[in-house]
């Protein structure tokens, strides 16, 4: 059982409004409990409350008292809940300590002095149950977001904690791991495990959830139970932040443009396990929006960087019809926007990320930087520091970069993961706008809402090759249709 009562929390260093306050909310063993709201809301807050990293890690003013099987976490050291309390986060890098899959599996086990037999025999059960073999014997480094995402679940499944918190977990997640995950959480619910979901992309959660806390402005607006919270509209979803596509209908024709194209060419690269990337050929015409999609290890991620010439054995280039680039040239043309964002974070303030390198005079750069963070919904947080902000809100600290680079070419890699359906719809007005003003972007994504409303053409990777790509034909259109509307199928 989880007791939680008259809980306030404000981060050090923090602005007020971004606490949660006046929290009670008990949550007996074995149900599963939705936690939903608008980026900042406080749902990630309430998880690290249960799981003992607020008071253990992250220091701040607290009030109230929070007990977990009978444990009260102001007198529980952290290691104490490791058996007790399961945590899966949004980045699963942040949760790793080993370099390799079968390592970091069993990690945890070892790590408390588990029996050499007791662990191999959890390790095989939780191989099996995952179905990882095929990750096994791998650097952690080689894997993409979502299979490190499995690893990270796989490792908190061997230590079979009771209460498990997960923080955005399909983030990185393509369509079939998400069915393997909801898969592994039925089982977990079968099992009597207690489980708080804290999540953006609701449809995998319908008809696994018991309950809904839907969070606003750091409190418990709504505790409802979870058949009323699917009985409301679309349009009720929408109001309240939250996301709810069931249905794809893309609403982006193929753009016009100025009738200039990119022509790509012989773009290669070969991994050191002997997968390949190999795209011969493709013309993409200036100004167009192009999803990039495929399952989880299809090469769009290495696609993305090729492109942005940021890996150094990769052959091939792109010609404007006046220009050829290749190698280091492409970054004169493209921008990537990182899926893990913390990597491309440099500056002591968000103001000063925005124009981090433009060749501008500072009254310009706090002009440009004034625009974007308005547009982003960031300019409050102008001052702070980037690696303060939470991961919805670096994500759009990371997407106004690129809109104030200027370049021609920008690639979005999960540009939406863990943004809200408010926050969604700002990223595709802007890339939108974008569009208009000649700019060619290339959306790697799981999004089915942020493809529909902004991509006027996709590629359809797999195994390092384009299967097929073109704009939204009919049968193109049932084709990807098909793809998303496996979301919807997990009900």
């Amino acid at each position: 059982m989880i007791e939680i009562k008259d809980v306030g929390f404000s981060y050090e260093n923090a602005r007020k409004e971004d606490s949660i306050k006046d929290i009670t909310v008990t949550i007996p063993r074995g149900q599963v409990v939705l936690l939903c709201g608008e980026s900042g809301s406080g749902k990630t807050t309430f998880g690290r409350l249960v799981n003992g990293l607020i008071p253990c890690y992250y220091e701040g003013r607290a009030g109230g008292s929070v007990t977990v099987q009978g444990k009260d976490l102001k007198e529980t050291e952290l290691h104490e809940l490791a058996g007790v309390v399961g945590s899966v986060f949004q980045n699963p890098k942040s949760q790793f300590y080993t370099l390799s899959a079968d390592t970091e599996i069993v990690f945890g086990c070892e790590n408390i002095g588990m029996p050499k037999e007791e662990i191999l025999d959890r390790f095989a059960k939780t191989v099996r149950l995952f179905q990882i073999e095929k990750l096994l014997g791998k650097s952690l480094l080689e894997l993409s977001g979502g299979e490190k995402q499995k690893i990270a679940c796989a490792s908190v499944n061997m230590l079979e904690p009771e209460i498990l918190v997960l923080d955005e977990p399909t983030s990185n997640l393509d369509i079939h791991a998400i069915h393997e995950l909801r898969s592994v959480l039925e089982l977990w619910k079968k099992k009597g495990k207690t489980i708080l979901i804290a999540e953006h992309r609701l449809s995998w959660v319908r008809g696994l959830a018991d309950r809904v806390l839907y969070f606003k402005n750091g409190t418990v607006a709504e505790d409802i139970p979870a058949e009323l919270f699917w009985k409301r509209s679309k349009e009720e979803f929408h109001l309240r932040g939250l996301r709810c596509a069931d249905i794809f209908q893309p609403q982006k024709t193929e753009r016009k443009g100025s009738g200039k194209s990119y022509t790509l060419t012989d773009f290669s690269f070969s991994y050191k396990n002997g997968r390949k990337i190999e795209i011969p050929e493709l013309e993409i015409k200036k100004g167009a929006v192009v999803a990039i999609l495929g399952d989880n290890g299809a090469g769009k991620s290495t696609f993305a960087k090729c492109v942005c010439g940021l890996m150094k054995h990769c052959r091939g280039k792109i010609s404007d019809g006046e220009k050829v680039y290749r190698g280091r040239r492409l970054w004169e043309l493209a921008y990537l926007v990182f899926q893990d964002v913390n990597h491309q974070l440099f500056s002591e303030s968000v103001q000063e990320e925005v124009t981090l390198g433009l060749p501008l005079s500072e009254e310009k750069k706090e002009e440009l930087a004034a625009q974007v963070l308005c547009q982003m919904g960031l300019h409050d947080y102008k001052d702070c520091h980037p690696m303060s902000l939470s991961g919805g809100q670096k994500q759009r600290l990371a997407v106004a970069g690129a809109m104030a680079s200027g370049k021609d070419l920008i690639v979005y890699d999960e540009p939406t993961s863990g943004l809200d359906y408010r926050h969604m719809e700002i990223v595709a007005d802007m890339i939108n706008d974008l569009s208009e003003k000649g700019k060619t972007q290339f959306i790697i994504t799981h999004d089915p809402e942020l493809v529909e409303r902004c991509c006027d053409r996709f590629l359809f990777l797999k195994n390092g090759k384009v299967e097929y790509e073109g704009s939204w034909t009919r049968e193109n259109t049932d084709r990807i249709r098909n793809y998303f509307g496996e979301l919807a199928h997990t009900r």
